[in-house]
């Protein structure tokens, strides 16, 4: 043989076949489906997620009598709310999970905020 070997050619019409794409442009569908997600991010998951934080914040801190109490019930109602929401992010929903992780932390700075101008005018550590 000499010089390159030539394209190949169809027996039966003695033409050359197609030559098969290197795949550097696609010429079509992929080989194999895309994956879908099952749960995606909508705007109305992230308002319900919001909505239920708020009213669960709401709901332990009308628990307190008191400021410390407040503070203290808050902070456990965000740390049970953020548990749901880790849980949320791993098998359901990771748009009510964004919805509970802002209204959470929104709360915990209202709380913290309570806590520091109760601090700065009484001069005394307020929670113990």
């Amino acid at each position: 043989m000499q010089g390159q070997p030539g394209y190949p050619v169809d027996p039966a019409t003695g033409r050359p076949l197609p030559r098969v794409p290197s795949g550097l442009f696609p010429a079509g569908p992929p080989p194999r489906p895309t994956w879908r997600e099952p749960h995606p991010i909508t705007g109305s998951g992230v308002a319900m997620g919001g909505a239920l934080a708020a009213a669960w914040l709401l709901l332990f801190g009308l628990l307190g009598r008191d400021m410390p109490s407040y503070a203290w019930w808050t902070a456990f109602a965000g740390a049970a709310a953020w548990l749901a929401a880790a849980l949320l992010v791993r098998f359901g929903d990771r748009g009510v999970a964004a919805g509970i992780a802002i209204v959470t932390a929104g709360g915990w700075s209202i709380a913290a905020a309570v806590l520091a101008v109760r601090w700065a005018t009484s001069g005394d550590w307020p929670l113990w």
